[in-house]
């Protein structure tokens, strides 16, 4: 009986927070909770994982780099280091992520998942319930109070694990690319990758790497561009011909680059979107593919292309096209999803179809009664830094005021 007392007893905890309240200690929660540190707010970070940046470090490939350089990546007041390479690592990455909250002191509350976040109309309070699993089975509930609540559990909170008829026939591994460290474990099988995007196309080359045979599905439409045009990163060179020439004219410009570097996709069954692939980023936040060699095992025949599955067998998938082909294991580069519907109660800020902002960029940032999103902008880490000083500014102002007098 002690047992359960323990337990009832844990549930009646509230704790006041003298600050913003930030969800999520990726890149994103770190970034705000620096900003505000910066105009000496205090903030604390409630963290389900028990690591900063639990994607990063847990869900990703080993091969992984950064995607755009440095200069695009790096978190608002501090730099990376001198000597990192133009696309750090993976383990770079998050050894400047450590060295970041060391130098703001910043301390994630980790192993607390929020199940429910609302604010409290009577007391003018945001309600942030926390539940924490204890390695004896027990269960840990606390409620905090704050007045700021800021949203930065990320775009990637949950894995998008497509329904494939036949499925649980499938005899192989089926894995989310979450689950994939490197191809070393595939060496000599045959294995299909569904969806093209970034991790897609990485995955497929680093199984060409590793002596697999792979083949990748592409459904949709897809722009890809070389990482690199003249030398220079493709986004940094993008971003600087938009200060003086149209979306649609430096569309143009990186489709002409991208067929003289690539070549034509279309003749291996990649398709181009009619939209050209700045003004689709802008339209539909769908972020075209920077290649990092995986385009050229694609002309050597050494990464098939395959189009859309029709079902699975035992051993064997069946295409749309009518195609039987036989393979060992299948790794799903279906990517992921917000989950803020499903904790974040009683606020129309976020949609509930796809648990983004309502408004679109630059004004998804800030919603009613001291509730703010930090990085949903789907433009990356830079997206996040301009979110995050976007709200510390904000937050300053009620700060000074209620600074005056007692919170209690």
């Amino acid at each position: 009986m002690a047992h359960d007392h323990q337990k009832k007893d844990s549930m009646g905890k509230s704790r006041l927070v003298h600050g913003p309240i930030i969800v999520g200690a990726g890149p994103s929660g770190l970034a705000a909770a620096a900003c505000l540190k910066q105009k000496g707010i205090p903030s604390q970070i409630l963290e389900r994982a028990n690591c900063l940046a639990s994607m990063w470090q847990l869900k990703t490939y080993d091969r992984l780099r950064l995607h755009l350089p440095k200069q695009f990546c790096q978190l608002p007041l501090m730099p990376f280091p001198k000597g990192l390479p133009s696309y750090p690592t993976k383990q770079q990455f998050l050894s400047y992520l450590k060295a970041y909250a060391d130098h703001f002191d910043i301390n994630p509350i980790f192993g607390k998942q929020v199940v429910n976040a609302e604010f409290d109309v009577v007391c003018g309070f945001w309600k942030i319930k926390t539940q924490e699993i204890m390695k004896n089975g027990d269960e840990i509930i606390i409620e905090y109070l704050c007045k700021w609540l800021i949203v930065a559990s990320g775009e990637n909170a949950e894995e998008v694990v497509p329904q494939i008829e036949g499925m649980e026939q499938f005899q192989g591994p089926i894995l989310h690319t979450s689950l994939y460290k490197s191809g070393s474990m595939f060496c000599g099988k045959n294995v299909l990758v569904v969806g093209c995007g970034n991790s897609g196309m990485e995955v497929c080359l680093d199984l060409c790497n590793h002596n697999a045979h792979p083949s990748l599905v592409v459904r949709d439409t897809v722009h890809i561009l070389p990482q690199q045009i003249f030398g220079k990163s493709t986004f940094g060179l993008s971003m600087w011909l938009l200060k003086w020439f149209s979306v649609q004219f430096v569309d143009k410009f990186l489709l002409l680059m991208s067929d003289l570097i690539l070549g034509d996709t279309s003749q291996f069954g990649i398709e181009r979107p009619k939209i050209g692939p700045l003004e689709l980023k802008n339209l539909y936040g769908k972020t075209p593919v920077l290649d990092v060699g995986t385009v050229a095992q694609i002309k050597t025949g050494k990464i098939k292309v395959c189009k859309g599955i029709k079902r699975l067998a035992h051993n064997a998938v069946e295409f749309v096209d009518g195609k039987v082909e036989n393979f060992d294991a299948i790794i799903l580069a279906t990517g992921y999803r917000s989950n803020v519907p499903s904790w974040l109660k009683g606020s129309d800020m976020f949609s509930e179809k796809d648990g983004f902002p309502r408004k679109p960029f630059p004004n998804g940032w800030k919603g009613e009664k001291g509730l703010y999103a930090v990085g949903f902008t789907k433009r990356g880490l830079l997206g996040s830094s301009i979110d995050a000083k976007r709200i510390a500014e904000d937050i300053e102002t009620s700060w000074k005021s209620i600074k005056a007098k007692p919170l209690a």
